[in-house]
């Protein structure tokens, strides 16, 4: 039995083109987009362990941001969960919208032991994620950069190196980055597997890559 899918996000720009290729190869739109989905499902077997870096503006950009990872999420199986600050400004938000808060009290992510307590609050989302792939919004980190970027970065690397299944969002506000080491701040880029920059109601992708002198001179 068919089915009919609906895909977000697909434009009329994006529809005409497909339409001439298309014509073009004389075969049907619906076959196109069959073939795509087939290979890309031959090609994503494993769940995946994504580790991405939000940089956003400011308070109501992010929480736009959230709102619509709610919305995109909806009708898939992620287990949508986040960690916080007490009173942090999203924690009203995401728990109103039943987002699994995995934050622990009491909230120690500072100090000698942070990256126990860290450690401790992603094992309590796996906990409850019923292995589920996570949908997770780690704003520990956020409050972390606030007071030391560094030690941010450390706990990053702990985390890249034993990444969980599914996918973490590492949100930073761009004051904090504009403050930090510009050697911390490319090491917690080049550690993410994409860097969304969150503006209002835009999100701009990032790309960063590790170039050769000569290559300046080259188109």
């Amino acid at each position: 039995m068919t089915k009919d899918i609906l895909i977000r996000g697909f434009d009329d720009a994006v529809h005409s083109e497909l339409g001439k290729k298309s014509d073009q190869m004389g075969v049907s739109v619906n076959s196109i987009v069959k073939d795509a989905v087939e290979q890309w499902l031959n090609r994503k077997t494993d769940i995946p362990h994504v580790h991405d870096l939000l940089i956003y503006s400011d308070e109501k950009s992010m929480n736009n941001f959230l709102k619509s990872l709610d919305r995109m999420t909806n009708d898939m199986e992620w287990f949508k969960s986040f960690a916080a600050p007490p009173k942090h400004s999203t924690e009203k938000i995401l728990s109103k919208l039943n987002w699994f808060n995995g934050t622990l009290k009491p909230y120690m992510p500072h100090g000698s032991n942070g990256s126990k307590y860290c450690g401790k609050v992603m094992q309590n989302i796996m906990r409850n994620s019923e292995k589920k792939p996570l949908c997770c919004v780690d704003f520990m980190i956020t409050d972390i950069a606030g007071s030391s970027f560094k030690y941010a970065v450390e706990l990053e690397k702990g985390y890249d190196e034993a990444r969980l299944p599914g996918l973490m969002f590492c949100p930073y506000k761009a004051s904090d980055l504009m403050k930090s080491d510009i050697t911390d701040m490319i090491e917690l880029f080049m550690m993410h597997d994409r860097i969304f920059i969150i503006k209002n109601d835009d999100i701009y992708k990032l790309h960063i890559t590790q170039e050769s002198i000569h290559k300046i001179f080259l188109n």
